[in-house]
């Protein structure tokens, strides 16, 4: 029972990691959401991803995940008219990042109910071994 145990925290804790640096991801892209480039004709913000993979634990034989990547979203940038804009080009056009405030939130919602079920995980393996040391004692 113990390697069962031990098997369900290290999915879990390696869950509660891969959604932790999904979470910071999404929060980086939000705040970033109306960054421009420095001036005309420059990059804006571009949007991160994240990829997961699985691997095999050595220690548990579990299949667990973990962060393959922080890439760039590599979609098309926005462009809006705001000839104040100082980065703005000669056409009063200024390129803005492709970042999708209602997608981040979607995909933050994600990421939050995920963490919170391998959280619960990690809940209910720390009362069956406080059961166990219980059952051990009397």
């Amino acid at each position: 029972m113990t390697d069962a145990i031990s098997s369900a925290l290290r999915i879990a804790a390696s869950g509660l990691e891969a959604q932790s640096t999904r979470l910071r991801v999404v929060a980086e892209n939000v705040a970033n959401a109306r960054s421009t480039g420095e001036g005309p004709g420059t990059d804006p913000y571009r949007r991160k991803t994240v990829t997961f993979t699985s691997e095999i634990d050595r220690l548990t034989g579990a299949e667990i995940v973990r962060v393959k990547d922080v890439g760039l979203d590599r979609s098309q940038f926005k462009s809006e008219y705001d000839p104040g804009n100082p980065a703005a080009d000669g056409n009063g056009y200024v390129k803005m990042p492709n970042v999708s405030p209602l997608v981040e939130m979607a995909d933050m919602r994600e990421a939050n109910r995920s963490y919170e079920a391998n959280l619960q995980v990690v809940k209910q393996a720390r009362e069956l071994i406080n059961l166990t040391i219980d059952l051990m004692r009397g």
